[in-house]
């Protein structure tokens, strides 16, 4: 067995005296570890961190293997990454939520994302906003998608600044307003789940995070026995920081 692909580096972990295993988020081939031969080594250590492209090839004599991996790095990014406290958590917390996906199974979209967030990851607002998107995204991948796209109550898609914590459906001002500490806030730049849209104020952020945690928490971690990971906690901490200081200032 043999194949070719690209991938992003989840983890890696020691194996041995000097290989390591692994962790891979591929384009073609979705979650996949693998064998690298002298992946303790100075030589290999800076290529297989977090968050760094590569080129793989993957080999084994059956397809239910462990397999060994051949790794080119394509884009290392890491070195720059690891040494800016938000990226730092940002990329364990990334790596965390692929690991909900099931190992070997493609995801062309979350792979894209991924990618896309890695390179765009400087600005801590910025970032952030990526991240609540990919949390969004990795929940619709899991089958717990949230519809943010009209009123659960109306159908209007006009006004919509409320989500119902129960169905993950959003809600109009004036259907809400009765219920509306009930109700969790939608923030605006994901009403429109376009990359274009930004929030404009820390607060957004906040409601972000709020929302696709309680979504995230419910349906999909505490049925698997997990809480969100300390990485989740410490880059919301990390991206606060910066719009403290400003606030102080």
């Amino acid at each position: 067995m043999e194949w070719v692909d690209e991938g992003v580096i989840l983890g890696t972990r020691r194996h041995g005296e000097s290989s390591a295993i692994v962790e891979l988020l591929t384009r073609g081939h979705g979650r996949h570890l693998g064998l690298v031969r002298g992946g303790a080594g100075s030589r290999m250590r800076p290529v297989l961190q977090p968050g760094n492209s590569v080129n793989a090839v993957w080999r084994a004599r059956l397809d239910e293997h462990l397999g060994t991996y051949a790794i080119e790095g394509t884009r290392l990014r890491a070195a720059t990454m690891l040494a800016s406290s938000h990226a730092a958590y940002g990329i364990t917390h990334l790596a965390a939520l692929t690991r909900l996906l099931p190992e070997r199974d493609p995801h062309d979209d979350i792979y894209d994302q991924l990618v896309a967030i890695l390179d765009d990851f400087d600005d801590p607002l910025i970032a952030a906003t990526h991240v609540v998107r990919f949390e969004l995204a990795m929940l619709t991948e899991l089958g717990f998608g949230l519809d943010l796209t009209s009123c659960a109550s109306t159908g209007t898609t006009a006004d919509l600044v409320y989500v119902s914590p129960k169905s993950g459906c959003a809600v109009s001002r004036a259907a809400g307003e009765p219920w509306r500490d009930r109700l969790l806030r939608l923030p605006p730049f994901l009403r429109e789940l376009e990359d274009i849209a930004q929030p404009q104020d820390g607060q957004e952020v906040a409601d972000g995070f709020r929302l696709t945690g309680l979504f995230l928490l419910r349906n999909v971690l505490e049925p698997r026995g997990q809480g969100h990971t300390d990485a989740r906690d410490g880059f919301i901490a990390a991206i606060a920081k910066p719009r403290s200081r400003m606030a102080a200032e």
